[in-house]
């Protein structure tokens, strides 16, 4: 009798699709594509955009492909567990919802109650998946990298929604640039991507920046009421990047 199982084992030196999507960049990768359909169906139920005006979920899309693509690069140059960890994948849930959000604001959605469930959802998001690492012992520099990029992108869609949409001035966008300004200033000036100790007020401020940015999308605050609590954000992150620039100085080698 013929082995059954024989005709569905991989061929030599070639690992079988279920062995793959058993390893972390295939478990992210079949993450990142049901992500992905969640995108498309999101904009549509949420916003109509898919009718409305597809190009921006594509735009959005774009954007999400990029993001994975870079995850999956980091994942493959030393990710250090065999496990992915639901940590990763709550990011990776979080990253979806900053693409759905990039799409409204392309499609120039006003700020609604939806908007803000979304982003309030993605701020509490926020703190469990550095709880899960913990707890699982699955912590890394990738999900750590991964997380703070995540909250760049999730910092950066905020404020350009805000200055699009009259909740603020135009001038809130720059809430959203300290962190891609201090990675672009880090290329001419290498002291700056020295490691810095891990403080809680960097992430304190990270989520102060994060909440006040989602308040303006509370449809009865998008008035410019909340300018005081933006210009603390503001004084908040030249603190707080300020305080990194000098221990990176002073500590350059």
């Amino acid at each position: 009798m013929k082995n059954p199982t024989i005709h569905s084992a991989s061929p030599p030196g070639k690992p079988g699709l279920a062995v793959i999507a058993a390893k972390p960049a295939g478990k992210f990768g079949v993450g990142a594509g049901v992500g992905l359909l969640v995108i498309f169906a999101a904009c549509e139920l949420l916003f109509g955009l898919m009718t409305a005006l597809p190009g921006a979920v594509f735009v959005s899309a774009i954007f999400y492909g990029i993001a994975v693509l870079i995850g999956m690069r980091g994942l493959h140059q030393g990710y250090p567990h065999a496990a992915l960890g639901l940590c990763n994948l709550v990011t990776l849930v979080r990253l979806v919802i900053v693409a759905i959000l990039c799409a409204a604001l392309l499609g120039a959605i006003s700020p609604t109650w939806t908007t803000f469930a979304l982003a309030s959802f993605a701020l509490a998001l926020d703190g469990i998946d550095g709880w899960l690492a913990r707890k699982q012992g699955l912590a890394s520099d990738f999900g750590a990298r991964f997380d703070v990029e995540v909250d760049a992108a999730f910092a950066l869609i905020l404020a350009m929604y805000a200055a699009t949409n009259g909740a603020a001035g135009p001038w809130v966008i720059l809430l959203g640039v300290p962190y891609y300004l201090f990675v672009f200033t880090g290329r001419y000036l290498p002291w700056l991507n020295g490691a810095l100790p891990p403080r809680f007020s960097r992430k304190a401020v990270c989520v102060f920046q994060i909440a006040a940015l989602i308040a303006l999308q509370v449809p009865l605050l998008a008035d410019g009421r909340l300018d005081p609590v933006i210009i603390a954000v503001a004084a908040a992150l030249v603190w707080s990047f300020g305080r990194d620039i000098l221990w990176l100085w002073r500590t350059k080698i």
